[in-house]
C-alpha cells in the first residue's frame, strides 16, 4: 500500500497517482473530507484497503455492505472505495443508492458483519465521508477509528486474495418492508415530509404512505445541489420552511429528514418546531407507560427535563446522560440494554420490539406516529404543552478549525470549571456543576444550564443553552454569558446560526 501524503494539489500528475488523505478526516466515529482539498479517489482506494485491513486484523468475517447517499460524487467515491475492499479481500455488497439505515438493516437482512456507507449526512455539499462498523448494530467509535487512521496514514494496508462483488439489486422495497411492518396507524393523520432534496426523499414518503398517513412532499424529488436548503433538521433554515408548510396546508405534524436518512426532526400542528430531545421525552413518557422500569440515553445537548419528570419517575424509567455522537449513543444503549436513546440533534435509536438498535428516521418517525395514534384525541402540540416548562436553544456553531478546536476546548473547559470551583455565578444564578465528560455543561442553581462542546464531524464548536425560566432568559444565556466569553479566543469564528 503506498503511503499518503496531506500536500497533494489537484491538476497536477501526483494528485493523479499519489493518496491524498489528511489525518483531520478520521473523526471520533466516522470519517468526512473535503473532497479534492483533503482527501482524492486514491486516498478513498487507501481507506478501502485499510478498512479490510482492520476487518482482517480483528477476525471478523471479511463481507461487508457499502451504499451511498445522493451527491453528485458519492458514487465515484463508493466506486473507489469499493476498489480498496477488494483489494484486501473483502467480499462487497453493493446496494446501491441509501440511506445509512438501509445499510444497517442490509447488515442484518444479508448477513454481513460490516458495513461501509458513503455520506457526508448533514454536512453541505463538498464534504464526503464514510460512516463504518463491523458490530451491527454498532458503528466505530474512538478506538476502532484511531487504529483505521494508524493503518491508511501509514500506508500499511495489506493487499488479499479473495476480493469480490456483488451488487443486491431492489434493496430498497426489501427495507421499505421492514421500517413499515410495525406502524399501521387507524387514525387520519396529514404528514408534511420534507426531505430537502437529499436521499431521503426516494424513502421517506413511501414510507410514510405505508404507514397510513396522507403525506404532503416537500422538497422530495432528489437534486444533489440542495437548491432551497441544506438537509439537516437541526438548522433553522429547514424547520422554518417545513413551519410554513405546516401552516399553509393545516397538516397535523411535518416531519424532515436529513440527508442519509439517520435524524428527523419535527414541527407540531401549530407550525412551531420541537428539538429532538423534548420529542424524545415524549415518546419516553408514552413508551413507559407500555414498558415498566424502561431505560433511555438521552445525550448532553439534551433537557435537563428527563431526571425531574414526574410521569417517568411514576412509571420507574431511568434516565442516563451520555456523550454526544450517534456512535456514544448507540453503544451506550445498547450496552444498558435500554429501550431507546435519543440525541437532540435528531437521532433516535429503539431496541426491540421498536427497532434494531441503530438510528433510523424513518423508524423514529414511525414511532411518534404510533404515539400519536395511541392519543387519538391529542394533538402533538397537546402533548407537548404537557410538557414541564424548559426553553432549549437551536444548536448553535461557531467555526474553530479541527486542528485547534480540542485545545480551544480545553482552555473554554478549564475557565468555567475555575468558575465553578471559586462558587462563581452565572447571570445572577450559583454555578451548582460543571459536566466535563463531553465538553462542559454548566449547571446552575434554577436548573438552567450552557453547554460548550467540539463538534465530532465539523472544523465547529457547539453551543447550546436551556432556561428554565423563559425564552428572553434562555437567549440572554446565550448573548450575554456564552457569547462573549467565546469571543475572547481568537481561534473561534462566525457561527452557523444564533438565537
Amino acid at each position: 500500500m503506498q503511503k499518503p501524503r496531506s500536500d497533494l494539489r489537484p491538476n497536477t500528475a501526483e494528485y493523479e497517482t499519489i493518496p491524498l488523505v489528511k489525518a483531520t478526516g478520521f473523526r471520533e466515529y466516522d470519517a468526512r473530507w473535503i473532497l479534492e482539498k483533503d482527501i482524492n479517489l486514491p486516498g478513498l482506494q487507501a481507506l478501502g484497503l485499510g478498512l479490510a485491513t482492520y476487518v482482517h486484523e480483528t477476525g471478523t468475517r471479511p463481507r461487508i455492505v457499502v451504499g451511498h447517499d445522493y451527491r453528485s460524487y458519492s458514487l465515484s467515491v463508493k466506486q473507489a472505495l469499493i476498489l480498496g475492499l477488494l483489494e484486501g479481500g473483502m467480499e462487497v455488497l453493493d446496494i446501491g443508492l441509501a440511506l445509512s439505515p438501509t445499510a444497517y438493516f442490509a447488515q442484518f437482512a444479508l448477513d454481513a458483519p460490516c458495513v461501509a456507507m458513503v455520506t457526508a449526512s448533514h454536512n453541505e455539499n463538498g464534504w464526503t465521508g464514510v460512516k463504518m462498523g463491523a458490530n451491527p448494530p454498532l458503528t466505530f467509535g474512538p478506538d476502532e477509528i484511531g487504529r483505521l487512521k494508524e493503518i491508511v496514514l501509514e500506508g500499511t494496508g495489506v493487499a488479499r486474495p479473495g476480493g469480490r462483488l456483488e451488487r443486491v439489486e431492489g434493496f430498497r422495497d426489501r427495507y421499505l418492508d421492514e421500517v413499515t411492518s410495525g406502524v399501521k396507524l387507524t387514525r387520519p393523520l396529514k404528514v408534511v415530509a420534507a426531505c430537502g432534496n437529499g436521499t431521503a426523499g426516494a424513502f421517506a414518503p413511501e414510507a410514510l404512505r405505508r404507514m397510513g398517513v396522507e403525506v404532503i412532499e416537500m422538497d422530495t424529488e432528489l437534486d444533489w445541489n440542495f437548491p432551497k436548503y441544506n438537509p439537516n433538521p437541526e438548522d433553522h433554515a429547514m424547520l422554518s420552511q417545513m413551519a410554513q408548510r405546516v401552516r399553509e396546508t393545516g397538516a397535523d405534524l411535518a416531519l424532515g429528514f436529513d440527508g442519509d436518512g439517520d435524524r428527523c426532526g419535527v414541527v407540531d400542528d401549530t407550525g412551531e418546531e420541537i428539538f429532538a430531545d423534548k420529542i424524545g421525552l415524549m415518546l419516553a413518557r408514552d413508551l413507559s407507560a407500555l414498558h415498566a422500569n424502561a431505560t433511555f440515553v438521552v445525550d448532553v445537548k439534551s433537557t435537563g427535563l428527563y431526571k425531574t419528570d414526574a410521569v417517568l419517575k411514576a412509571n420507574g424509567a431511568d434516565t442516563v446522560y451520555w456523550k454526544t455522537g450517534h456512535s456514544y449513543i448507540k453503544r451506550k444503549t445498547a450496552e444498558l440494554g435500554a429501550l431507546a436513546g435519543f440525541e437532540k440533534s435528531g437521532h433516535f435509536f429503539f431496541n426491540a420490539p421498536i427497532g434494531r438498535g441503530y438510528d433510523d428516521g424513518i423508524v423514529a418517525a414511525g414511532a411518534i406516529l404510533a404515539m400519536l395514534d395511541r392519543n387519538p384525541g391529542k394533538k402533538l402540540s397537546g402533548l407537548k404543552a404537557a410538557l414541564p416548562d424548559a426553553w432549549t436553544s437551536l444548536t448553535m456553531s461557531p467555526h474553530c478549525d479541527d486542528e485547534l478546536k480540542y485545545g480551544v476546548l480545553e482552555r473554554i473547559v478549564a475557565d468555567y470549571q475555575a468558575l465553578a470551583d471559586a462558587g462563581g455565578s452565572i447571570l445572577g444564578r450559583r454555578i451548582v456543576e460543571a459536566i466535563t465528560v463531553n465538553g462542559v455543561r454548566v449547571h446552575l442553581e434554577d436548573g438552567s444550564w450552557v453547554l460548550v462542546r467540539a463538534s465530532s464531524n465539523k472544523p465547529e464548536l457547539v453551543v447550546v443553552v436551556e432556561s428554565m425560566r423563559s425564552a428572553d432568559d434562555m437567549r440572554a444565556l446565550f448573548r450575554d454569558e456564552v457569547k462573549p466569553r467565546l469571543a475572547k479566543y481568537p481561534e473561534i469564528g462566525a457561527y452557523n446560526q444564533e438565537i
